[in-house]
């Protein structure tokens, strides 16, 4: 009867093989590819643990409709627009494959001119598209409370911006957090809204992504 060859010289030959597939071109692994939140304090998840904010939240809605990526939070309470286009080069860093744009919110809190907010987030769009990062514009809508003519103002920048800029357009960010998903200041989700934000959003982002997403209907985005 022939002697069975070693274990161990025939682990240590697949172990090469194996290797050598992931080593050669067409055996890539697949890389991750970036998505950057460029925001306010609405997606850096004031009042929550990082766990419960939407940048976590969205790269858990991703990866259900099997898009693997790593979101990264760039939101800082209290910007506007002009604050978001001042430190954009180095709060989307360079690996940024999509970048969404989440930004005017505190614009609409200071009663900021809608053109200067226009023009803020058509720089900020312009700058990463000469950078080749995909963009995703972020709108809100304003309260009646803010009187008619701003709000209709207001509500008229961002999809001018994204008609403007051929950007991929989610009309509003707070689209179907109702007043039981958002938290004691009436303004900021909690972490129900959040979640319902995130499964609204990741297909726009799927799609910008050139990803298939599956099983989830989402709103068109505009151009």
């Amino acid at each position: 009867m022939a002697r069975s060859p070693d274990r161990f010289f025939i682990r240590r030959a697949l172990i090469a093989g194996i290797a050598s597939l992931t080593a050669s071109p067409g055996f890539a692994l697949p890389r991750r590819k970036v998505v950057t939140i460029l925001g306010d304090s609405i997606t850096a998840g004031l009042g929550l643990p990082a766990a419960a904010a939407l940048p976590a939240q969205l790269q858990a809605a991703l990866e259900r409709l099997r898009v693997a990526t790593v979101v990264r939070g760039a939101g800082v309470s209290g910007d506007t627009t002009a604050d978001g286009r001042g430190r954009l080069d180095f709060s989307v860093q360079a690996d940024t494959a999509v970048c969404i744009v989440a930004l005017g919110g505190n614009d609409l809190l200071q009663g900021l001119e809608p053109k200067t907010t226009r023009a803020n987030l058509e720089a900020i769009v312009r700058q990463l598209r000469a950078r080749h990062v995909t963009v995703v514009l972020a709108g809100l809508t304003a309260p009646k409370a803010v009187g008619a003519h701003y709000a209709r103002d207001f509500d008229a920048v961002f999809p001018a911006v994204a008609e403007a800029e051929h950007t991929p357009l989610y009309p509003d960010l707070l689209a179907g957090v109702g007043p039981g998903l958002r938290q004691h200041d009436g303004v900021h989700p909690n972490a129900a809204g959040v979640r319902v934000i995130a499964g609204r959003l990741a297909p726009v982002v799927a799609r910008a992504l050139g990803a298939k997403a599956l099983g989830v209907r989402a709103p068109k985005s505009r151009r």
